[in-house]
């Protein structure tokens, strides 16, 4: 009897051992899945990946329409402009910190290709948002929504160019 007794326990061993190893494993492996907290915490990427500054550049049907919607409308200033065999071809626009590029559609992929399907950019300001929203309206302007009170705890407006590209401008509110 003594014989089959350490058999067992030596089956019962492995086999706790291997199912230890197994649940190590498969613990390693979901935290090697999950976010770390000091990089969710300090906003930083866990891939590495890390940006200063974004600078988005939209295909436009009429560049100087749009230049000047951007410009008398919303108040960003010219930065560059960018022409070749003198002809107008591209902006470079900014306003504050952010820069945004305007392009010359060149027709290629057809002249019914629309524009600002499914994408929205959010410009994030320190300035009062209701002033802002009604200063561009003063201007010609046309909101989409009016100054409101997000549940995510920003002050937000938001319009559409005359390429339909969705924006929205919003402020971080104190009360958070």
């Amino acid at each position: 009897m003594p014989a089959t007794k350490k058999k067992t326990s030596k089956k019962t061993k492995s086999a706790t051992k291997t199912m230890s190893a197994k649940k190590k494993s498969a613990s390693r492996a979901s935290a090697a899945r999950r976010p770390k907290a000091s990089a969710a915490k300090s906003g930083r990427s866990s891939s590495g990946f890390r940006m200063t500054e974004a600078s988005p550049a939209f295909t436009v049907d009429d560049l100087s329409r749009s230049m000047g919607w951007y410009r008398d409308v919303l108040g960003f200033a010219i930065e560059e402009k960018w022409e070749r065999d003198g002809v107008l071809r591209g902006v470079s626009l900014r306003a504050g910190d952010v820069s945004l590029m305007l392009a010359q559609d060149d027709w290629q992929k057809g002249r019914d290709r629309r524009k600002g399907e499914g994408f929205r950019i959010y410009f994030s300001t320190a300035q009062d948002v209701d002033g802002l929203a009604a200063g561009i309206k003063a201007r010609g302007g046309t909101l989409d929504s009016e100054p409101a009170d997000m549940p995510w705890g920003s002050r937000d407006f938001s319009l559409t160019d005359p390429d339909g590209f969705k924006l929205t401008i919003g402020r971080e509110s104190a009360k958070r």
